[in-house]
């Protein structure tokens, strides 16, 4: 079955998987190694970013095929992907992590250094997260992702 128009179901079961995975993972490696947490700190940690990833994935899915198609009208070579991928991130990424602090009772300070670290993060992230969402996109049979391969 072919999608007309911008929802599809396996678009949005491939966003959704890509966004779980990788956040679980490199958040985990984030929080243990970088942050110094505990296993059990962070898989706790992890579990309860499993609902916000899933809301968010179909959305970030369309916000970045946006990003990477203007970014195309610039330039299409894979370098401009990659900033596209990078500029969708963290544009994407941090109000969201700026919501998630300020639900939890951070102070504004806080916000602003966490976010601020986090986009220098994201910055490599979001090449990475975009490669792999690509491959996702491949695996679940995306029309225009699986007829390339």
């Amino acid at each position: 079955m072919k999608s007309r128009g911008p929802f599809c179901i396996r678009n949005a079961a491939a966003d959704t998987f890509a966004m779980v995975v990788f956040c679980f993972i490199s958040g985990m490696l984030i929080e243990v190694f970088v942050s110094g947490m505990s296993f059990e700190q962070s898989l706790a940690s992890r579990m309860l970013s499993i609902p916000v990833n899933i809301a968010i994935a179909w959305p970030y899915g369309l916000f970045r095929d946006f990003v990477l198609k203007q970014g195309s009208r610039i330039s299409a070579t894979s370098k401009m992907k990659n900033v596209s991928d990078l500029v969708a991130y963290v544009l994407f990424q941090s109000p969201v992590y700026a919501a998630i602090l300020f639900a939890v009772g951070a102070a504004p300070e806080q916000i602003i250094t966490a976010v601020s670290s986090n986009a220098l993060v994201s910055c490599a992230m979001g090449v990475l997260y975009g490669y792999f969402l690509d491959i996702c996109r491949k695996w679940f049979r995306v029309p225009g992702y699986y007829q390339q391969a």
